[in-house]
């Protein structure tokens, strides 16, 4: 059984040796994520150079996907590195200090003290130190700690609620966007979104660099909740990025906004990443704990493209244990998927002729239970609008274009293949996909599928034909 979720590692340091980057490649990595945080540009395109040498010795599709670092809404450093404190403490934020002690501490984002106000939340550490703004002077914020415990070295900052005004893409980012292109990254992850004009002005950026990306944005402010549709519209996909959100709007608010956030997605042709904490406790551990298996498994139900590990592949001890846990909780989640594509069907509505011919694709596909749906497509939206609805059905996109294989790597359901055919003569182009498909295995004479294609043949967005096929039949006709 082919798994139909795709899964997402992030590379670091445990995952830097060219033997384990090729077994967990080899364990189910569909998808690559270079964390622009760390690292340099050097660093990354030789990661990236990598990767692809590994797929290629190993026969697979790995799509390389760039996430950039956004705003540094950290605290400073502090002179022993780290502090101590207890509830009740009165400390001072300081946009003007330059190394911290037990009554203050700097900021990387200087702005902080014209974004906060009396009574605000400021929540450090992914929410575990909690403080309260008692007032803001000049370029001090002064606070009551009501959450207390070790604060160390350049933990971030959070403001409950969301507000503060750093904008989502950086000097740094724009510089790590050229990066992207020059490595011909097949996603670009956008780190603190607040708007569908922040997602415009990445892709702009992007294209003035001559990259092609997918852009992915990653919903981590309380402001971008507020924007969903704005933020959805002006992207390719969206990630549900459950740390930072989980700061901000709370973490008890996160599993319901990851499933509407999913379930908005796909209705609107977007692609969807589950993130943050999905096997954490496998950054020490050989096995992930049961409530990360049914969390892995509850997104796969959710319906999300992929499924994202962090510093568990970044960082942890057990790397390809890791990517294998998950590939098995995912098959096994897969198994139990309802598919009730009728009901799906009832409120959807197509103005392109493109799109309906997916969708007639997948209708048919769903009844007659056929082998399995061929997309021949250029730039793979055939195959992107047959995979938002589960029809149990796998599809199979068949590509000349070498960008378009890679960017398939994310589309739930979907598996690439690449054909040779240059020419203009459908039938030819019919019999070698058929021949792809029959030479990889997955038909044989007399299975049924369905194939959509589009004429004048070579042009993309062109899809205008469904055609229903039993392999080996001749088509001289």
């Amino acid at each position: 059984m082919q798994r139909s979720t795709k899964i997402v590692a992030t590379l670091g340091p445990a995952s830097s040796d060219p033997e384990v980057l090729r077994k967990m490649l080899a364990a189910g990595v569909d998808v690559v994520r270079m964390n622009f945080s760390h690292g340099t540009a050097a660093d990354h395109l030789a990661r990236a150079q990598a990767v692809r040498e590994a797929a290629r010795v190993l026969g697979i599709t790995v799509g390389i996907m760039c996430d950039l670092q956004g705003p540094k809404i950290r605290i400073g450093k502090f002179e022993n590195s780290r502090i101590q404190l207890e509830n009740g403490d009165r400390f001072i934020l300081d946009a003007a200090c330059t190394l911290g002690n037990q009554e203050r501490v700097g900021l990387d984002y200087r702005e902080l003290p014209d974004d906060v106000r009396a009574n605000d939340v400021l929540l450090l550490d992914d929410g575990r130190i909690v403080m309260d703004v008692e007032r803001v002077v000049g370029t001090e914020i002064h606070t009551i700690v009501r959450h207390g415990g070790e604060l160390s070295n350049n933990k971030g900052i959070n403001r409950q609620g969301g507000g503060l005004t750093a904008p989502a893409l950086t000097s740094k980012d724009m510089e790590d966007i050229r990066t992207a292109a020059t490595m011909k990254a097949d996603f670009l992850a956008v780190s603190f979104p607040k708007s569908g004009a922040d997602m415009y002005m990445a892709r702009e950026l992007m294209r003035a660099a001559g990259g092609k990306s997918l852009l992915i944005a990653k919903v981590e402010r309380a402001e971008a909740i507020h924007a969903l549709e704005e933020v959805m519209d002006a992207s390719d996909g969206v990630m549900v990025a459950r740390g930072d959100l989980a700061v901000e709007v709370g973490d008890a608010a996160v599993p319901a906004l990851q499933k509407r956030m999913i379930r908005m997605a796909r209705e609107r042709n977007k692609l969807t990443i589950t993130a943050t904490q999905m096997m954490e406790s496998m950054i020490t551990s050989p096995v992930p704990t049961r409530a990360e298996v049914s969390d892995v498994a509850n997104a796969v139900l959710d319906g999300t493209d992929a499924v994202m590990l962090s510093a568990e592949t970044a960082a942890g001890k057990y790397p390809v244990q890791t990517v294998e846990a998950m590939s098995r909780v995912c098959l096994e989640a897969e198994k139990s998927t309802e598919f009730s594509l009728d009901r799906e069907f009832l409120n959807r509505v197509f103005t392109r002729v493109d799109q309906s011919i997916a969708m007639a694709a997948l209708f048919t596909a769903f009844h007659l239970k056929v082998k399995c749906i061929a997309a021949l497509t250029q730039s793979g939206s055939t195959a992107l609008w047959i995979s938002r609805l589960n029809c149990g059905v796998p599809i199979y996109a068949l590509t000349p274009e070498i960008s378009t294989r890679y960017r398939l790597s994310l589309f739930k359901d979907t598996y690439p293949l690449m054909i040779q055919y240059v020419g203009h003569d459908r039938e030819q182009l019919l019999q070698e996909a058929e021949d792809k498909l029959k030479s990889n295995g997955i038909v044989e004479d007399g299975d049924l599928i369905v194939l959509t294609i589009g004429e004048p043949i070579g042009k993309a967005g062109g899809t205008n034909t469904m055609k229903i096929v039993r392999v080996g039949e001749s088509r001289a006709r």
